[in-house]
This record gives C-alpha cells, structure tokens and sequence, in this order.
C-alpha cells in the first residue's frame, strides 16, 4: 500500500534506529520529515497535527529519553500512534441479530461497491460459515445488476433478481423476505451509487437504512482518492449512522492518505480492506498490522496466514509421506509444488508483506519474470505424457523436442526444468532420515538456531 508514503517513512525508522541519544532537535527533525511525508500521502491536515502533537509528547517523554535504545522506543511510538490513528486493533462485524442479518454496503460509484459486497460474501461463507444473500439496489445501472450477479456466483453465495423497473424500496422488502423464508444468515444489500453526494441519493439510502434497520452500514471507499475520499466518507456519516468502513484498492500505489484519516474523521472504525482484486482479496483490517507494514515493517502473521490458507495440508501430508517411505520425488510432485505457489497469491503477494529490508533484497528479482517462469514451467510438465511426468528418466531427445513444441518454447527450457526437478529430487532424498538437518547444519543455515529448544544440535 501507498509505496511512497512506505518508503518515506520506513526510511526514516532506518535513521530513527540508529539515534544513539534522542534530543528535542532531532526529534524535530524527525517530526518535520513525517510531516511531510505524510501530507504528500493527502493525509487531512487536522490528522497530521493531532499525530504529530502525540509523537512529540511521548517521544520527549520519559518513556524515550530514559531508554537504553531511544532510537527503537521512539520507532515503537510512532508504530503504536499509527495504529491509534486507524483505530488500533481490529473492529469485527456484527451480526448479533435475528436472522437474516442486514448489512448495508453504501458508497459513491466507481469506488468497488458491487465487487466488494461479493467479496464480504465469500469472507463470510469461508470464513463465518453463514449462508449468503445478495440483492441490488442500483435500479440506475443495470449493467449493476448484472455484474452483481455474477461476481456472486463466483463468491459461492444466493443472488437475489432485480429490475430497473423496481423502485429500491420494493426491492429490499421483498430480498428482506426471501431471505427469511429460505433461512439465510446475511442478506447483503448494494445499492446505488453516483458520481458525487446529491439530496436524491441521499434520500434514497437513508429510506433503504429505514426499511431494513441493518446491524451494519458499511461505507465503501476507494483508498486511492486521496482527500476526496475523507470528505465523502465524512457527508455520508453525517447523513447515515455508519458502523464501519471498508477501503477498497488498498494495493494499488495510492498516496494512502485515506488509511490514516478516515478514522479519525469519520469515527466509524475501519473493518475490511480490499487487497487484490481477486473475489477471496478482502482482509479484515488490523490497524497494528497495517501501521508495520506503512513504517516498512511487513506483516509476517499476514504472510503466514496467506501461505497457510494458500497450502494444501493432504497434499503436503502425502508428498511428506511420500518422500518418508523413499518412493520417488516425480514430476507431478514438481507441478503441485508450482500450484501451490500459485494458490497463495504469487510471489508478488508474498513479497508486499515482507519487511523492506528483506524486500529490497527479494525486489532485484524481476518479479514479473520470476512469475512467467513459473508458469512456463507448469505448460512444460503439462505437456508431457503421464509416463513422462511419473519417470522423467525416459524424456531423451525427440521427446524433450516434442514437449517443448507443445509447450511452445525452446528445448533448452525443457532441460533446464530437468535440471531443476534433478536438483530438488536429490535434495528430497537427502531429507529422508534426518538428512535435512545435517544438509542444513553443512551449508551453515541453521547457525542462528543452534542452542534452541527442540533443534537437535
């Protein structure tokens, strides 16, 4: 997220860690740098100064001056007011109600309304285990309508018919029913949009807010506006009694100014973020996790729980069975690995949560590269016969010729996934009885474990 405002700051926590003595000078000098950095970020100004006002209270404070490292107390002041400022923690969704509970989704059009309500609905199948209704509202757009439809159908959830001809009202009452007679949990309502706030609008959502009496009303803004997007946020809460907010397009190279102020604007508490644009790229919103991932940080229990949602524990459980019992590490085996790789996002989503250290170094891959590599790699081994993938000892020349026509590259790419396929089936069989542990103690990559609880050596 905001890549400017992340590289500015995570410079500066650099420069912050190294400070042997913290002064009021330096910390001044500090102040006016994230200042900056964070109105270039079209952070609103009264969030700046009230940010600026606390970091400088605590940071000549006891609480730093007294430390025996002050450069990372006072990294860890302005980490914590970052998540004080986006509400600190996690603000969950309330569907303490009598089924079905009625959640609102509001907002100006353009900022992902219809795909985020079909992206809540997966969330809370997968996640809440709820069964889902949606229904739109937006009688203006019928290509709305449309589209809500079928991003719904890729969410896994009901959707509910409307027509331009019904007026929103009609429409809600009559999903309202729907969902109670079939027994649904939620009953997700979009509704219409403009291209900025007017009175008919207004009217409209405040009579849908009437009829339904949701359990949440949630505001759906496009992080990547900068002000505009505090502002809108700030009339719709003035209008509606807003139980939380929902960014949208938080990965794109947006200044990021939306995320520290709508807040404290607003005072609805942030809960989701949309993270990608896929239908499974919503996260529910950490504002801890978020400030470390802004100061350059990352957000490791993130990285952990996308490889984690990402892999498949059976197949895992098999291959590991598998190379146990020493029945050969084969092509197959390859390709799930290269699968897997794919369901957790790419490489290019693992990196965004790694800290910007760790990341730079990572960032002189070329990513892009590195991704068409591996899918070149799967139309490889998808070329090949089921013979040739379970013993790729027989692939001579006039196959690897045949299998790089299929694939449409040069031979000299068949052999080098060979190659590669070679030198982790070796590392396979090494892993058989304990093998690992004295391959990693050989290259030195355990040094930093040695003496620990449970390590073996």
């Amino acid at each position: 997220m905001a890549s400017a405002l992340t590289d500015k700051l995570s410079r500066l926590v650099k420069q912050m860690r190294g400070q042997a003595r913290i002064t009021e000078s330096n910390v001044q000098d500090m102040l006016r740098e994230v200042r900056m950095a964070l109105l270039e970020a079209d952070v609103a100004l009264p969030v700046v100064r009230d940010f600026i006002a606390r970091v400088k209270d605590k940071a000549l404070g006891q609480e730093v001056l007294g430390s025996l490292k002050p450069g990372q107390a006072l990294v860890g002041i302005v980490n914590k007011e970052l998540a004080a400022t986006m509400g600190g923690g996690v603000a969950d969704i309330n569907l303490a109600a009598q089924p079905p509970a009625v959640i609102l989704m509001a907002g100006l059009q353009g900022a992902g309304k219809t795909t985020t309500t079909a992206k809540l609905a997966k969330h809370l199948i997968d996640k809440r285990k709820k069964k889902v209704l949606t229904v739109s509202g937006d009688v203006y757009r019928p290509a709305a309508i449309e589209q809500l439809k079928t991003v719904t159908a890729q969410a896994g959830a009901e959707w509910f018919p409307s027509s331009p001809e019904q007026k929103p009202r009609e429409i809600a009452l009559a999903a309202l029913d729907y969902a109670k007679k079939h027994f649904f949990d939620v009953l997700l309502v979009d509704t219409a949009g403009r291209l900025a706030i007017d009175e008919v609008l207004m009217a409209e959502i405040k009579e849908l807010h009437a009829v339904l009496k949701p359990v949440e009303t949630l505001f759906v803004v496009d992080a990547m506006q900068g002000q505009d997007a505090i502002n809108t946020a700030k009339a719709f809460k003035e209008a509606l009694p807003l139980t939380g907010i929902v960014l949208t397009k938080l990965d794109g190279d947006s200044r990021g100014g939306a995320a520290l102020s709508v807040r404290q604007v607003t005072g609805a508490p942030i809960k989701f973020a949309g993270v990608s644009e896929k239908i499974d790229g919503l996260e529910v919103f950490d504002a801890e996790r978020h400030a470390g991932r802004i100061l350059g940080m990352g957000d490791i229990v993130a990285l952990v729980e996308q490889v984690a949602q990402g892999v498949d524990m059976e197949a895992a459980q098999k291959l590991a069975a598998k190379v146990k019992s020493g029945d050969g590490f084969d092509l197959n085996d390859f390709l799930g690995q290269l699968q897997q790789m794919k369901q957790m996002g790419g490489i290019s989503s693992l990196m965004d949560k790694l800290p910007t250290q760790l990341a730079a170094k990572a960032g002189e891959m070329d990513m892009d590269k590195a991704e068409r590599d591996i899918r070149r790699k799967e139309g490889i081994i998808c070329s090949m016969t089921p013979a040739e993938r379970r013993r790729p000892d027989i692939i001579k020349a006039t196959r690897k010729k045949r299998i790089a026509a299929g694939a449409g590259v040069q031979v000299h790419e068949v052999n080098r996934l060979l190659g590669e396929f070679d030198q982790m089936r070796t590392m396979m069989k090494k892993m058989k009885g304990g093998g690992l542990m004295k391959m990693m103690k050989k290259f030195g990559g355990m040094k930093g474990m040695k003496g620990m609880p449970g390590m073996p050596f």
